[in-house]
C-alpha cells in the first residue's frame, strides 16, 4: 500500500506559515495525493493551541474539504494529533487513562473539533489513532511530541530531573507523559517561576523549530542569520532530538524497524545524514 505522511500543516497559524492556504501549494499536494493509496496527517495538521480555534477551523476547512474530494471513497485518511491540534482528542485521552496505548483507536465523537474536521474529509474513509499509529509490519508513526519531555530537565532551575520512574531505563505508559505535559502547561509566568532555567530552553528550542516558517526564515535571511540557525537547529536534532525520540520508543515498548515522526520542523536524514539506529529502529523525520 502506498501511503503518504505529512505533518505540521498548522492551519490557521498566525505567523502564516500554513502555507497549504495557498492555492498553488495545495494542488501540488492535491497532486501528490492522486499517487497515493492513503493519507496521514501526523500531527499538527490545526494551530488550536496558540490561536482561537474558530479561526483556524475556519482556515482548515476548505483544505480538507479539497483532500477528502480528490482521495475520494475508495481511498484513506489516518489522522494523528499532535501536540498543537491536542484539543481533538485531550479529554478523550485522559479519560482514557491507562488504557490509552502507543496505537489507540479514537472515536470520532472524542470531542466536537475532531467531528467537525473528519466530516470535511468526506467522501474518503477515516480515522484516527493516538498517539500513534502502526502504518504497517513494524512501521510505526507519531508526531512526536513525547520527545520533549526528554529534551528539558524538570527541576525547578532546569539542571536536574527528578528520579523514581522518569529514570532513562523506566517503562512508561502513555498516560504517563500526556500526565506531564498537562502538568507543564500554564502561564508563561507560572512556568518562569517554578523552572526558569528549563522554561528558557524550551522556548529557544521553539524558535529553532520554527525557523523554517516564510516569515522567520525572511527576517534570518535578510539579517545574515540563516546559516547560524540552521546550523543550530541541526545540531538539536542529531544530537538531542533523535535521541530522545528512540528514548521515547524504547519507554513505550514500540517494537519498530521504522519509525516515523514530525514535531521538529526540521526533515531528515538528508543527503549523506546516517541517524544512528536505536536498537535496530531507523527514526525518519
Amino acid at each position: 500500500m502506498r501511503t503518504l505522511v505529512i505533518s505540521d500543516l498548522h492551519l490557521g497559524n498566525r505567523s502564516g506559515c500554513d502555507v497549504l492556504r495557498h492555492p498553488l501549494v495545495l494542488e501540488r499536494l492535491l497532486v501528490a495525493v492522486d499517487g497515493v493509496d492513503r493519507l496521514v496527517l501526523l500531527g499538527d495538521t490545526m494551530e488550536l493551541m496558540h490561536r482561537r480555534a474558530e479561526h483556524s477551523m475556519a482556515v482548515a476547512e476548505p483544505v480538507m474539504r479539497a483532500i477528502g474530494r480528490r482521495l475520494g471513497a475508495d481511498r484513506e485518511v489516518i489522522l494523528v494529533p499532535g501536540n498543537h491540534d491536542a484539543p481533538l482528542t485531550l479529554r478523550w485521552a485522559r479519560a482514557e487513562g491507562s488504557r490509552l496505548g502507543p496505537s489507540s483507536d479514537v472515536p470520532a465523537a472524542a470531542s466536537p473539533f475532531l467531528e467537525r474536521l473528519l466530516s470535511w474529509l468526506a467522501p474518503a474513509r477515516t480515522r484516527v489513532n493516538y498517539p500513534g499509529v502502526w502504518l504497517g509490519d513494524r512501521i510505526w508513526a507519531t508526531h512526536g511530541h513525547y520527545l520533549d519531555r526528554h529534551l528539558i530537565p524538570d527541576s525547578a532551575v532546569g539542571i536536574r530531573r527528578p528520579r523514581l520512574r522518569w529514570e532513562p531505563s523506566a517503562a512508561v505508559l502513555p498516560m504517563d507523559y500526556e500526565r506531564r505535559r498537562r502538568a507543564s502547561r500554564g502561564s508563561l509566568p507560572e512556568q518562569l517561576m517554578s523552572r526558569p532555567l528549563g522554561t528558557f530552553l524550551e522556548r529557544l528550542a521553539h524558535v529553532l523549530r520554527a525557523t523554517n516558517t516564510p516569515s522567520l526564515s525572511r527576517l534570518l535571511l535578510d539579517g545574515g542569520l540563516a546559516q547560524a540557525t540552521a546550523t543550530l537547529v541541526d545540531t538539536q536534532m542529531r544530537f538531542a532530538g533523535i535521541p530522545a525520540m528512540a528514548r521515547v520508543v524504547r519507554r513505550l515498548g514500540v517494537d519498530a524497524e521504522v519509525v516515523l515522526f514530525g514535531h521538529v520542523h526540521r526533515r531528515g536524514p538528508i543527503g549523506r545524514e546516517r541517524w544512528p539506529a536505536d536498537n535496530g529502529t531507523r527514526f525518519i523525520n
